[in-house]
């Protein structure tokens, strides 16, 4: 008996820079991803939040569980720069996690630094077209 085609959540089992951005998507690992993207030690993950425009703790769950290998969480908000809710901004804290709002692009772009210099830095990229 065969299960069939089986459906699982997109994740790449490592760290990886990311190559390019836009058009919905990403691309890293000579791979491409449509849609946002959570960039953890653990691995690079499918990421989306319920409403991009109000980032919630809840969209954080999985970062939350590895704070203790994360220092620096950047988070790309689409096109333009948007403050993170006061409410996220105090559930990282708790959990001894700086994190960094700005544009999808410029957090590619740091992330890619940080990962160079092998920093534990966390990216939540919401992407763009």
């Amino acid at each position: 008996m065969t299960a069939g085609i089986v459906i699982r959540d997109a994740h790449f089992p490592g760290r990886a820079p990311i190559e390019a951005y836009g058009n919905g998507g990403f691309r890293f690992a000579d791979m491409s991803h449509r849609g946002s993207l959570l960039c953890l030690p653990s691995g690079v993950y499918g990421w989306e939040p319920a409403d991009p425009a109000a980032l919630t703790p809840a969209d954080f769950t999985r970062l939350i569980a590895e704070a203790d290998s994360v220092e620096i969480l950047l988070v790309g908000t689409g096109r333009n720069l948007r403050p993170l809710p006061a409410a996220l901004r105090a559930a990282l804290k708790e959990v001894r996690i700086s994190a960094d709002p700005m544009s999808t692009g410029a957090a590619v772009r740091t992330y890619n630094v940080l990962l160079a210099e092998d920093r534990a830095v966390a990216a939540a990229l919401i992407a763009v077209d």
